[in-house]
């Protein structure tokens, strides 16, 4: 994957200049929280990403941290491979209180996961989706340990 270039914006509250769309919002992300970003390539939403660090000022940690994480936002497309193992992957450095914000291709686009594969890899992985967001070209599951609500 390409590592992903960052911009400041200077909104400094997370909204979209194309949509106005407060993504850090949607994807209920507080200022104290720590996030590591997964999976990102050339085709994700970088206006998603850097929403997220305009609210917590800083830059979303990568797949190289040892760092425990709040959140997880990982992009993935049908042809990144088995789901379940990325979810496993994207769990290592996930606190016991944390989700993962799983960003597939929205429906009708190249790379879409279908609804159910996303909750079958979830079950397998140890895992439940708690909530479905649109966000523009791509479809957010958040998902939580099993047991666990968030």
């Amino acid at each position: 994957m390409a590592p992903r270039a960052t911009a400041d914006n200077g909104a400094g509250h997370g909204a979209d200049a194309k949509g106005g769309h407060d993504w850090a919002a949607i994807l209920n992300v507080a200022q104290d929280e720590v996030v590591q970003e997964l999976g990102w390539d050339e085709d994700c939403d970088s206006s998603i990403s850097e929403a997220l660090e305009d609210r917590i000022g800083e830059v979303l940690l990568d797949a190289d941290t040892d760092e425990m994480v709040d959140v997880v936002l990982l992009w993935w497309r049908a042809e990144d491979g088995d789901l379940v193992d990325g979810l496993v992957d994207a769990t290592r450095n996930l606190g016991e209180d944390g989700r993962i914000w799983l960003l597939t291709p929205a429906a009708g686009t190249a790379g879409t996961v279908q609804p159910g594969d996303v909750a079958e890899s979830a079950q397998l992985a140890g895992m439940v989706q708690t909530s479905s967001e649109r966000l523009g070209e791509w479809q957010g599951a958040c998902l939580v340990q099993a047991g666990k609500k968030r």
